[in-house]
């Protein structure tokens, strides 16, 4: 029968990590890569007789993250224990949210215009991570990470392809950057997916047996996960085994899902109010304040972008998918940039840098205003194409100035275009010929000689002219 036969339903449950610079119970800080054990108190070891207090800039900002997600805010909720044992939980609960959460019912367009909903988001701490020793017997404990503040976003099962999930994850890690709620650094764990994955043949409204997927710490690892763990449920169903209920690992390095453990059965974990913690009062004036603080987001960007600069969808999308991206483009403008060049440079040439080179925009050393610098110089004809997108390279990843990036990139002078011109014609022996039997374009081919011998920096104009001077 085939994937043809089948129909994937999955749902996406994201962990976000909120920018705060405390935790979410106590006042310990929140620092990735301190030593192990150093970012700890009485409070998030839950040592008998302590006491948690609600972190508010942590709370504000699970509501921004909801707000843009379009959810609703509930106008009181709670904070539940939910009980379970495990090495890097010192408490042996995790203080969470259960049948009161702090928000529901929102939803996040995709690029198609489908809107995927979102069942809740609630608020929860962190446990610790365990560090397993490589071929060895033991395990050690990293209890920094208790209490670091959590949102946690759960889809519906409205995910139908592995497109449609990543594009899901995408958006959802631009608009949380843009709302300020989180920045997202999957690296340093900040943003954790776990999909939910069943099938069904087509036709049939009944959902399948539902397969949780962990350990996706990258969108390509969560869109690779997705169609493995697809095409391993089909074939289950067409050879007659019973797909069963469980958490499975992705294998990054082996490309497959593996058994972590049976979940025949949902965990009982005990759900009960927390003691400690009195119940949250949400005001509507509160929200209102919280949502007035919200940024321009991305959709809203990227109308802007076109209507305003007369972009194109293409490069609205591109600048505005990255705040950091979309920030450089308006402050280039503001330094006297021209927003289709200023586009044309960050969409085509810096994309291009960042992704050969493997970089972030947080690592380009450009300035704004020196690619506004850089534009001119190419209008005014100082230098060539070429030559600057050489120099923009050497302003993106050293730091150089226009004036040094260009400095001995300018523009090949008439003796050397002619010599260069000489050159390239005694090359290509089969241009000339094609060009005197007259095929106009074989000109072309010779110009692009000219541009290889002066290495991009004659003026293909000039460099046109001397060549029909020379064939004349």
């Amino acid at each position: 029968m085939g994937t043809d036969s089948f129909e994937v339903v999955a749902g996406i449950e994201t962990h976000v990590q909120l920018k705060t610079a405390t935790k979410l119970f106590c006042g310990c800080e929140v620092k990735f890569g301190a030593p192990p054990n150093t970012q700890v108190c009485p409070v998030c070891l839950g040592h008998p007789g302590s006491l948690p207090v609600t972190n508010r800039t942590a709370f504000e900002l699970a509501m921004r993250a909801a707000l843009a997600l379009n959810c609703s805010i509930a106008p009181s909720t709670k904070f539940d224990r939910k009980n379970y044992f495990y090495p890097d939980l010192p408490k042996n609960y995790q203080i969470s949210q259960y049948d009161l959460p702090f928000s529901n019912d929102g939803w996040i367009e995709l690029e198609s215009g489908k809107k995927i909903r979102i069942l809740r988001a609630h608020l929860e701490e962190d446990a610790g991570k365990l560090i397993h020793e490589e071929n060895g017997t033991r395990s050690f404990v990293d209890l920094n990470r208790t209490g670091t503040p959590l949102v946690e976003i759960v889809t519906h099962p409205d995910l139908r392809s592995s497109d449609e999930a990543y594009q899901y994850m995408t958006t959802l890690k631009t608009i949380l950057e843009y709302a300020g709620a989180s920045d997202c650094d999957m690296e340093k764990g900040e943003l954790r997916c776990d999909v939910n994955l069943s099938i069904r043949k087509k036709g049939v409204e009944t959902l399948g047996t539902k397969v949780e997927i962990k350990n996706l710490n990258s969108f390509k690892n969560a869109r690779a996960a997705f169609e493995y763990e697809y095409a391993r449920q089909v074939k289950a169903m067409e050879t007659g085994e019973r797909v069963v209920q469980e958490t499975r690992l992705w294998d990054v390095e082996k490309g497959v899902t593996r058994t972590m453990r049976s979940k025949e059965e949902a965990h009982d974990y005990r759900y009960f109010p927390e003691p400690d913690l009195p119940p949250v009062k949400i005001s509507a004036s509160w929200i209102e304040e919280i949502r007035a603080s919200i940024p321009e987001l991305p959709a809203q960007k990227r109308a802007r972008f076109a209507k305003a600069y007369g972009l194109s969808d293409y490069d609205a999308k591109v600048l505005s998918f990255d705040r950091a991206m979309s920030d450089f483009f308006e402050a280039a403008l503001k330094a006297g940039g021209k927003p289709k060049p200023v586009a044309n440079w960050l969409v085509n040439e810096l994309n291009k840098i960042l992704n050969e080179k493997k970089l972030l925009m947080a690592d380009v050393k450009a300035t704004p205003a020196g690619l506004v610098e850089l534009t001119a110089l190419v209008e005014s004809g100082a230098v060539t194409g070429a030559s600057a997108k050489e120099a923009f390279l050497e302003m993106v990843v050293d730091g150089k100035s226009p004036a040094d990036a260009v400095r001995g990139k300018g523009k090949a002078d008439t003796g050397a275009i002619e010599e260069a011109a000489k050159a390239a014609i005694a090359a290509n022996p089969k241009a000339v010929a094609d060009f005197k039997g007259g095929k106009d374009v074989a000109l072309k081919s010779l110009v692009g000689g000219i541009m290889k011998l002066t290495k991009g920096r004659a003026d293909a104009k000039l460099a046109e002219e001397i060549l029909r001077k020379l064939l004349a």
